[in-house]
């Protein structure tokens, strides 16, 4: 990754759609943290601040009917994949009008009519399952593609080798996104696996392995797009790491001393969302004043959206015994 990015090189309505979902993801994560510091309500979060122009780049590129899976780190995943703001706080914070009743959390929520089929708290486990999901789509026939993300940490696991492997044997439209921060929790990558780039692990299954900058929006759309169109037209999957950096800690509270402090301050310089303001500014395509009020809304949204979770309340007892069958006239009495 260098300090300067190359002039903006896709149309005006994708630069939008980029920076809204950018400023999105940043006003949950400033908001979440804001309201827990105070004491305002009580939730765990597991931070993604720096990596928001992987999410946007993710959601801009996918359709709306492509399924996606995350992690537990992954609520700018599943703003940039479309989610109402209102569904994924509101599952944060345990109250109804989350996208999972309240009942799920950070580490689980799911929105199908949004695409959004899982995030999990198990690393690596979302691989399968959207493989799955991507054997499913061509049986059906619908042309969607499933996308997954996970951290570096994951590609040392066994589900994303057996997940790859059948993947490519059966040349499933799959797009395998790793969003390479340098930390598989607390461990930095060079203590984890010995080799410099995790886009060489596709060589294994003979498959495309991408490096992007992972802090260029532009860079990670243009190679989801690819991806999406080699899957959707029987090309198999893709395997794309875009490299970036996690600005804070393994969790909210999380001092990560174990980050040095030059590290740090050089990533920070790269913090992708300033870094791509400047960069529609110079290009003309927008200007000051209308990406501040990009900005302003993304705030105005989000608090919104608090204030109508936090009035939702929290789940009943009569909440117990739903969602876990799809025909609910076939619960044992």
């Amino acid at each position: 990754m260098t300090g300067d990015a190359p002039p903006a090189s896709v149309s005006k309505d994708v630069a939008r759609a980029l920076f809204t979902k950018m400023s999105l993801e940043l006003a949950v994560d400033e908001r979440l943290r804001r309201g827990i510091a105070s004491g305002e309500f009580q939730c765990a979060i597991w931070p993604s601040r720096g990596q928001e122009a992987i999410a946007a780049g993710i959601g801009a590129a996918l359709r709306p009917d492509d399924r996606l899976v995350t992690t537990y780190r992954g609520l700018h995943d599943i703003i940039g994949k479309g989610v109402p703001p209102v569904e994924v706080i509101g599952e944060v914070l345990a109250r109804t009008l989350g996208a999972s009743g309240g009942k799920g959390g950070t580490m689980h929520i799911t929105a199908p009519e949004h695409g959004l089929m899982l995030d999990t708290g198990i690393v690596g486990a979302g691989i399968p399952v959207a493989v799955g999901l991507a054997l499913a789509a061509r049986q059906q026939g619908t042309g969607r593609v499933a996308a997954v993300t996970f951290g570096d940490g994951a590609t040392n696991t066994g589900s994303f080798h057996e997940g790859i492997n059948l993947a490519a044997t059966w040349k499933l439209p799959v797009i395998f996104v790793c969003q390479n921060n340098k930390y598989a929790e607390m461990t930095p990558i060079e203590d984890t696996m010995s080799i410099d780039e995790v886009r060489k692990r596709a060589l294994a299954f003979d498959i495309p392995g991408i490096r992007v900058d992972g802090n260029d929006p532009e860079a990670v759309y243009a190679a989801v797009a690819e991806a999406a169109a080699r899957g959707r037209g029987g090309g198999g999957p893709t395997l794309i790491e875009a490299v970036t950096f996690r600005l804070s800690g393994h969790f909210f509270g999380d001092n990560h001393r174990y980050m040095p402090k030059e590290e740090l301050e050089e990533a920070k310089k790269l913090d992708p969302i300033p870094r791509y303001r400047k960069r529609l500014l110079d290009a003309g395509l927008f200007t000051a004043d209308e990406l501040d009020a990009i900005n302003a809304k993304a705030v105005a949204d989000i608090d919104q959206a608090v204030e109508q979770a936090l009035a939702g309340g929290f789940p009943d007892e009569t909440a117990l015994d739903k969602d876990f069958y799809a025909d609910m006239e076939g619960i044992p009495a």
